[in-house]
């Protein structure tokens, strides 16, 4: 595999992420002070971030196109890979082989970064800040923790790389890869100071990691593996995962907030005067439900600077502009049999869905949406101004200067894991979240939390994976439909064979390049030959 990735150094500016390449620096000259493995750091950080803004397809728009909240839509004359993946079925478009060829690049990238960085770390002078070292070591491994958990779970089996290398490495069992992802992360939650970033100063630390994100991102690990493979072998016990979410919670760090809607930009804008939107209801970034986000800035442009949010614009309406929504590409068109789930008293439905019909949207272009089922995701949407001029900032390019973070954690989800993994306060945990919602207390069940998740959670990149930790067979037979749709304006169906999903056991398509750069070392997954 080819991941060689020069040692770039980077200028930081109002947010840390801001990160562009300016200049190499000689290896054998870095490395050396605490002053530069923080700016490696930086450096890991931004290699996490172009997984998501190098325009390759995200891991976020998979997830979704993979579940049963949406399907995979896009427009009418566009190419058919994202409904090869909503359908499980290669033969929806047999010349797309290389859908994740960028996505896999960009991980290994992310991954290389951190490993340079844990590979260098004894060298550096850590003399005049002894505790920065573990601190730094431990956000390091979180990181790569992350991109390796998305990963296994995309391609189940992928190459394990613990240090800096270019070798042509087979893939490792998805064991190995559990294990060292569950060992970075118990690095991380026991080592990261628990006030090494307070919540109090998001304004500088939204995005770091923390020793909360970490235990609250094992827990989601634990749950999938044990889940999914039936199996509890990680190196760390139920109980202890569960203490590691009682410490998030006890921490005060966190809490929901009283407004759904105030979580997500285009569900609490509203438009105002003077070609302005009224933005008062958003509780904005880094506020204190977020536990972990990945985060994006404006300044993205065609001249290699890469920090925007690339796939947002893939969530949009198709060409169409509504402020506060702004125009995409129309992927993801919501299924509606997730609108029905929702009760009608339930706030989460209005802050979760564009219901295109019931909100008088007008002009909308259904000759050039595909899979048109009436409704659009709300929360991950671009927004607009009431011209329909795009609302970002930086070059305003609707394509590329999103700058909305992606929240991968949420306090929410904090609370629901606890009370799954069976929490004393499990009910209480429960209740907090419908209550907000604006529903009455329900009997704390595990069919009842996972229906909890699947509505709190709409879009946000976890129903899939929530469907397949329950088994294979439940995930293939909840997924397993036939549905009328408008693409193009006229009669079209989505039909989903459960033995298309079992036969690919829920995994993806591996890059044909890359089994070909590989010489073969890379095996193919079951049902995407």
């Amino acid at each position: 595999m080819a991941l060689g990735l020069g040692l770039l150094l980077f200028s930081c500016s109002e947010d840390y992420l801001n990160v562009d390449p300016m200049t190499d620096v000689l290896e054998s000259n870095f490395y050396r002070t605490v002053a530069d493995a923080e700016m490696a750091l930086v450096g890991c950080y931004d290699g996490y971030q172009r997984t998501s803004s190098n325009g390759n397809l995200a891991f976020y728009v998979t997830s979704e196109v993979l579940s049963d909240n949406t399907y995979g839509g896009t427009g009418s004359t566009d190419g058919r890979g994202y409904q090869a993946l909503d359908r499980f079925d290669p033969s929806q478009s047999p010349a797309d082989n290389n859908l994740f060829n960028g996505t896999w690049s960009d991980y290994y990238a992310g991954i290389f970064r951190c490993n340079k960085l844990l590979s260098k770390l004894d060298g550096v002078n850590f003399e005049s800040k002894p505790e920065a070292r573990v601190r730094i070591e431990g956000e390091t491994r979180f990181l790569r923790a992350l991109m390796y958990f998305d990963l296994v779970r995309l391609f189940e089996k992928v190459p394990l790389l613990t240090a800096p290398t270019t070798d042509n490495v087979p893939q490792a069992s998805p064991a190995e890869i559990y294990k060292q992802i569950a060992e970075d992360l118990k690095f991380a939650a026991a080592n990261i100071p628990a006030d090494a970033y307070p919540k109090a100063n998001a304004a500088q630390n939204d995005g770091r990691v923390t020793s909360y994100a970490a235990k609250a991102l094992l827990a989601r690990v634990y749950l999938f593996y044990t889940g999914y493979y039936g199996v509890d072998d990680l190196g760390v016990t139920k109980a202890e995962v569960l203490a590691g979410l009682e410490d998030v919670v006890a921490s005060n760090e966190f809490g929901l907030l009283t407004e759904y809607k105030a979580l997500w930009p285009a569900s609490s804008y509203v438009p105002a005067a003077n070609n302005t939107l009224d933005r008062s209801g958003y509780a904005g970034e880094g506020n204190k439900e977020t536990v972990f986000a990945q985060k994006f800035n404006n300044t993205q442009d065609y001249n290699g600077n890469v920090d925007g949010n690339r796939w947002l614009v893939m969530m949009g309406m198709r060409n169409t502009n509504w402020s506060p929504y702004g125009k995409g590409w129309g992927a993801c068109t919501v299924e509606p049999k997730l609108v029905a789930a929702f009760d009608s008293d339930d706030k989460r439905k209005s802050a979760s869905i564009i219901d295109i019909a019931g909100e008088s949207i007008t002009g909308f272009d259904v000759k050039g949406q595909r899979e048109y089922t009436g409704y659009s995701n709300k929360k991950y949407t671009p927004t607009a101004l009431p011209d329909g001029s795009s609302n970002t900032g930086g070059s305003n390019d609707f394509q590329i200067s999103q700058d909305q973070d992606f929240v991968v954690i949420r306090y929410a989800d904090v609370l629901l894991m606890a009370a799954e993994m069976g929490s004393p306060n499990a009910q209480t945990y429960y209740d907090a979240v419908r209550t907000r919602a604006g529903l009455s207390s329900r009997a704390v069940t595990q069919a009842n939390i996972l229906e909890e998740r699947r509505l709190e959670f709409a879009f946000e990149g976890l129903r899939y994976w929530d469907l397949l930790r329950q088994g294979l067979s439940t995930a293939a037979s909840t997924l397993a439909e036939t549905q009328d749709v408008l693409s193009a304006g006229v009669a079209d169906q989505v039909v989903i064979k459960e033995a298309d999903i079992t036969k690919t056991r829920g995994f993806m398509q591996i890059p044909t390049t890359q089994i070909t750069l590989s010489n073969g070392v890379l095996v193919q997954n079951n049902g995407w030959n």
